[in-house]
C-alpha cells in the first residue's frame, strides 16, 4: 500500500480526516501484479517496483493504491498503473472485474501474510499485462522484471514488503503456475 502524497477534493480525505478513518474502517485498495506474457497468454516475467518503504531502506513491491470514493475499480486500476508505471505502459486491464484474489491486510502482524501499520485495508488483486514501456513514476524508483521463478525465489522474496511476496505466489498459482 503506497501513497506519496495525499490529494484534496472530491473523492479524497484530508490527512487528519483520513488518519481518523483509518482507525475506524477497513479502506479498500487495488493490488496490481504487472506481467509480460507470451503470444499465448503464458506469464513470462513479473514487474517489481523498487521502492523506498515507510521505514526506510529499499524494497520491492507491486502496484497499488486506494480506490477513491465514486470510483470504478476499472478506473482505480488505470490510475495506479498510470501512476506507478508511466503513461506509455500499455496495460491490459481485464475484461472481467473478478480479482484472483482478495488480500486482507491488517495492522497486527500475523493475522495474515499481508501487513500495513497504518490501517486494515482490503485489496483487491488483479493480474494485468503490459505492453508498453515502463518509466516509474510518483515513488517507484524502477521496475525490475523477473521470471516466475526468479520472483518467487527466496532472495527476491526477502526484498518484498507488507506480503506482496504472499501475493506473486497466489497470483501465480491462480494461473497454474506452481513456482
Amino acid at each position: 500500500m503506497s501513497e506519496t502524497a495525499i490529494e484534496t477534493g472530491d473523492g479524497w480525505f484530508e490527512p487528519d480526516e483520513l488518519a481518523a478513518v483509518r482507525r475506524r474502517l477497513p479502506i479498500l485498495y487495488v493490488d496490481v501484479v504487472p506481467v509480460r506474457v507470451d503470444p499465448d497468454g503464458v506469464i513470462q516475467q513479473i514487474g517489481l517496483l523498487l521502492r523506498t518503504p515507510r521505514d526506510g531502506g529499499i524494497s520491492r513491491a507491486l502496484v497499488s493504491g486506494r480506490v477513491m470514493h465514486h470510483e470504478l475499480i476499472r478506473d482505480a486500476l488505470a490510475r495506479h498503473l498510470d501512476k506507478d508505471l508511466g503513461p506509455m505502459a500499455l496495460p491490459r486491464l481485464p475484461v472481467t472485474l473478478t480479482p484472483f484474489t482478495v488480500a486482507e491486510y491488517f495492522p497486527t502482524p500475523g493475522i495474515t501474510p499481508y501487513h500495513d501499520p497504518r490501517q486494515h485495508a482490503v485489496a483487491l488483486a488483479y493480474i494485468v499485462p503490459v505492453d508498453g514501456d515502463c518509466s516509474p513514476q510518483q515513488d517507484a524508483l524502477d521496475i525490475g522484471w523477473f521470471t516466475p521463478e526468479e520472483a518467487v525465489s527466496p532472495m527476491v522474496q526477502a526484498d518484498m514488503v507488507d506480503g506482496h511476496g504472499a501475493l506473486v505466489r497466489t497470483a501465480l498459482a491462480s494461473v497454474g503456475r506452481l513456482v
